[in-house]
């Protein structure tokens, strides 16, 4: 548990530029894990890269194309994935989009 119950409020959160057209916002975390929120504009593209946060998440809105290692796969709303860690994925948005991530341990440059 984090040291202190914490709430978040979405129009109190920092937006940080990812890549254009990509904005996240750090909704909340504790000891051992984080969730954010992502933005995509249809058309953004999240590069290839690794790291070595577990990460699993869901699609709350639109339509993403995610590659996570060799796979690649189109999800939609209420679609789901698991990233594990050190594993190369990327991502392209086929849609205005939303994607909800909580990764394992926590982000500390996400806080």
């Amino acid at each position: 548990m984090p040291d202190e119950p914490r709430f978040t409020r979405s129009a109190e959160t920092s937006v940080v530029e990812m890549a254009p057209g990509i904005v996240r916002r750090t909704l909340g975390w504790g000891d051992r894990m984080l969730v954010a929120e992502v933005s995509l504009a249809k058309g953004s593209i999240v590069q290839p890269h690794a790291h070595p946060h577990e990460q699993v998440g869901y699609v709350a809105q639109g339509r993403l194309q995610f590659t996570i290692g060799e796979a690649t796969a189109v999800l939609e709303r209420g679609d789901g994935y698991a990233i594990p860690g050190g594993v190369s994925h990327s991502v392209v948005a086929l849609a205005d989009s939303i994607a909800v991530d909580v990764f394992s341990p926590v982000r500390q440059e996400y806080k």
